[in-house]
């Protein structure tokens, strides 16, 4: 492969193929592949398939069109990606897209591309139920749901050999032969065991750190990481606001090593969630704490179906089940009594199963989770309680509240606060009711625009707008977060009243009374000028 070649054709095996010819097993095309990105010309020939990435899989089917300023921002980012990746995983990708029949559809490349870079799986998790996404793209990214599979059962069980050790004679644990799923940075196997405090053989699973994901999610984090600096420093004044574009993703890898630090989900496990054991109809995983270790975790096994394919065939029975998701996953951690309220913050389809038997939801993986402070949902909840009440400045102080303070850009922040909260209120329709989605829009709208906030909340936010996609393909348009969210509120109104005088101040009472008093005065002109319209010229 000489330095002079240029990859200039969407079908890399064209460009690639004269080299590649000279090999004749795939194994020797990786080496050969590596060893040219190993050289003096390595650099060069990475940032030529940075490029020829984006042609194969084309930024204007990542990106919808309501977003397309941010097309060449994300064009850059994934040429940056590519050409940051090391040879030793770079190289197999290589000889993959090449040894794939030209027509094959990018959404296809896509997923085959990203495979063992759990990061990039990550994000492809976050954004597979946005409704905004080309179809086709959206059913290929729900596959990194359930579809993953980049390891053995033989290197699983390894792992939990070297990990468990002496444990598996002294309780007689006899692993499966097949595993039951996978995910970005684990995967799942069955197993039993003797249980010395019932004496019976139990069933359970085994939840187990992929073997390259240390390596492979260090080397993420660190692109991530310099992704940040490079698109700031290069995107500044290229029409996009990225005030906050390194923080913000920063904040986005700071969260997402939490995937891999299985000990801290442990002790969530452990800590038992009061708030969400206690619901009827709801059921989460048991801790087995004998049989865990630093990158394994026992748990036990939980059957259901995918909340999407439970009742593909009974449009009756999804919306009640949509309406109990919701209300476990958003209701519930926003009225808990704590004071710091935990949340599930990776609430995609494969984390949810419904157990037809019992008649019960399951929620799965609580690796990453988050909690928000008192503070932060007293300032949610009159983010809500003012967008429904109309007022403007009511809903710019709150959002003031919530954001991070930084000093010098606080002037710029409260313009595009003051700017968005206009816009949106006029926005909205004069008879509909804004609910917790609305404030979580207007939020992410803001954020778009380069105002930070705490990192809890972008997870919060980034749990919501999933968890709103799932609802969708779960019950279509008969279910709204909002409305469930509002009906849970009423139907336990003495959790609600306990919650409202726990997180509203006295402060807060007094400028909702004041609201509620002048609201005809803010939404009657509206009305008049909405009839006047309505009148024939």
């Amino acid at each position: 492969m000489q330095h002079r070649i240029k990859i200039d054709t969407p079908h890399l095996h064209v460009a690639l193929e004269p080299f590649l010819l000279a090999y004749k097993t795939t194994s020797e095309r990786v080496a050969a592949i590596e060893s040219v990105l190993n050289s003096d010309a390595g650099r060069f020939w990475r940032d030529e398939l940075g490029k020829w990435t984006t042609r194969a899989v084309t930024v204007d089917l990542l990106v919808p069109d309501e977003y397309r300023h941010w097309r060449p921002l994300v064009r850059d980012a994934m040429r940056f990606v590519v050409s940051r990746l090391s040879p030793a995983r770079l190289a197999p990708k290589v000889v993959e897209q090449v040894e794939l029949p030209p027509d094959t559809p990018p959404e296809k490349r896509l997923l085959l591309f990203i495979a063992k870079v759990p990061g990039l799986q990550k994000i492809g998790q976050a954004v597979a139920r946005n409704r905004n996404l080309n179809p086709r793209l959206r059913h290929a990214l729900a596959e990194l749901e359930n579809g993953i599979s980049d390891v053995t059962p033989e290197d699983i069980r390894r792992v939990i050999v070297r990990e468990l050790g002496p444990r598996i004679g002294a309780y007689a644990i006899r692993i499966d032969s097949s595993m039951l799923s996978e995910a970005s940075v684990a995967a799942v196997i069955g197993f039993t065991w003797r249980n010395p405090e019932t004496r019976r053989r139990e069933p359970g699973v085994f939840k187990v750190l992929k073997p390259h994901i240390p390596t492979c999610y260090a080397e993420d984090m660190k692109i991530l990481q310099l992704l940040a600096a490079h698109l700031t420093r290069k995107h500044q004044s290229g029409g996009v606001r990225l005030t906050g574009v390194a923080e913000t993703l920063t904040e986005i890898r700071l969260l997402l090593e939490r995937e891999v630090d299985f000990r801290r989900e442990q002790n969530t496990l452990l800590s038992g969630l009061p708030a969400y054991r206690s619901v009827p109809g709801l059921r989460i995983p048991r801790l087995i704490p004998l049989l865990c270790a630093p990158t394994v975790t026992a748990l036990s096994r939980e059957n259901g179906v995918k909340i999407t394919d439970a009742f593909a065939s009974s449009a009756a029975a999804r919306g009640p089940v949509a309406q109990r998701l919701a209300e476990a996953l958003m209701a519930i951690p926003a009225l808990a009594p704590e004071q710091d309220a935990i949340f599930h913050a990776d609430p995609h389809a494969g984390n949810l199963l419904y157990d037809k038997r019992h008649h019960e939801l399951v929620i799965l993986d609580w690796a990453l989770t988050d909690r928000l402070t008192r503070q932060q949902r007293e300032n949610v909840l009159m983010l809500v309680l003012m967008l429904m009440l109309r007022d403007v400045d009511g809903v710019r102080l709150a959002i003031t509240r919530l954001r991070l303070h930084r000093g010098p850009n606080d002037e710029a922040e409260e313009r595009i606060i003051r700017e968005h909260s206009n816009r949106f209120l006029d926005a909205l329709p004069l008879f509909e009711l804004p609910g917790p989605m609305d404030a979580m829009c207007l939020l992410d709208e803001i954020a778009m625009e380069g105002v930070r906030f705490p990192a809890a909340l972008l997870m919060f936010r980034k749990a919501s707008f999933t968890l709103d996609g799932v609802l969708q393909d779960v019950a279509g348009s008969s279910v709204r977060m909002d409305a469930v969210v509002l009906r849970y509120a009423l139907e336990h109104w003495a959790k609600t009243s306990a919650a409202l005088w726990m997180l509203l101040s006295t402060r807060d009472w007094i400028s909702l009374d004041w609201s509620f008093l002048t609201f005809f005065s803010r939404v009657f002109p509206r009305f008049l000028n909405a009839r006047v319209a309505e009148q024939p010229q």
